[in-house]
């Protein structure tokens, strides 16, 4: 590789930015695809090489194609939809053997596990459409000798229970039920330990160590700020939006263990609360 590494960046959305962030930082030239000409321009406002490009039209295609050639490394950070995943559509046939691939996939590929603990050795089994269709496309990628990075429910900056708390939505509470989740910030972290591994491939839990309830955080975040604590309702399916129903009807555990012997990371935040602690510290870089 050349003495100053590049690293293509596939959809620049929340865990991106946050990742182009870290690795630039690293040392990383960052490369951004959007689809949108104002992403380009904040990419570019970062001091980052965008690329706009849809994967659909077969000139967003060859744009992507022209960017990977001259990538060390690639982070696709699309999701799939109905049709499949169009960023694989786009690499189906490239040979990207030489290329360090890091896939931000997700812990719902392991479905309902009744609150049992999910480890990377273990069948997935998706429950969603959303997770089915998500697992269908990092096996492409894993197939593609990529590290698959399963993130659970991502939080950060603007993006928390402490926006969630203002907006003064009731919370549901339904016994037994934990999330396992993740901070931006220790995902773009994790990203920089993997460019630095190149030879860990397959499927890489990033969760913290300490998965919760929505109600148990929501509370903390009350406490943390001095608001008054959030309205609890008891858990009703019948009375929740079908995105909010799928969320509670799986319930798991997730391990970070293979990401930490493997990566040598260690999340920063080791539960939601520190995390949003960190938020509320001004010195804290957002």
């Amino acid at each position: 590789m050349p003495d100053t590494h590049s690293v293509l960046i596939i959809g620049f959305g929340y865990s991106a930015n946050a990742t182009a962030r870290a690795v630039s930082k690293a040392g990383w030239a960052v490369i951004g695809t959007t689809r949108n000409p104002e992403t380009a321009t904040q990419i570019e406002a970062q001091g980052y090489d965008a690329v706009i490009a849809d994967p659909a039209t077969p000139e967003g295609a060859n744009r992507l194609r022209q960017a990977a050639e001259r990538c060390d490394a690639m982070v696709i950070s699309v999701p799939p939809g109905e049709a499949g995943d169009p960023i694989f559509a786009v690499f189906e046939d490239t040979d990207l053997s030489a290329k360090r691939l890091i896939y931000f996939s997700t812990t719902g590929v392991y479905g309902d596990r009744q609150g049992g603990w999910a480890f990377e050795r273990d069948a997935v089994t998706p429950g969603q459409p959303r997770s089915v269709r998500r697992a269908k496309a990092e096996a492409q990628w894993l197939a593609k000798g990529a590290i698959s990075l399963r993130l659970g429910g991502i939080y950060g900056p603007g993006q928390s229970a402490l926006e969630r708390l203002q907006s003064g939505t009731p919370v549901t509470d339904k016994p037994g039920q934990v999330f396992s989740r993740i901070h931006v910030a220790d995902i773009a972290a994790a990203v920089v330990k993997a460019l630095k591994h190149p030879h860990v491939r397959g499927p890489v839990n990033l969760v913290d160590d300490t998965p919760s309830s929505q109600a148990d955080l929501m509370r903390a975040a009350a406490a943390l700020t001095g608001a008054p604590a959030p309205d609890i309702l008891p858990y009703d399916g019948a009375n929740l939006s079908p995105m909010a129903a799928s969320f509670f009807s799986e319930c798991r555990r997730v391990s970070n263990a293979r990401a930490k012997a493997v990566l040598g990371w260690r999340p920063t935040y080791r539960d939601a609360v520190s995390g949003l602690k960190a938020m509320l510290d001004p010195e804290t870089p957002a």
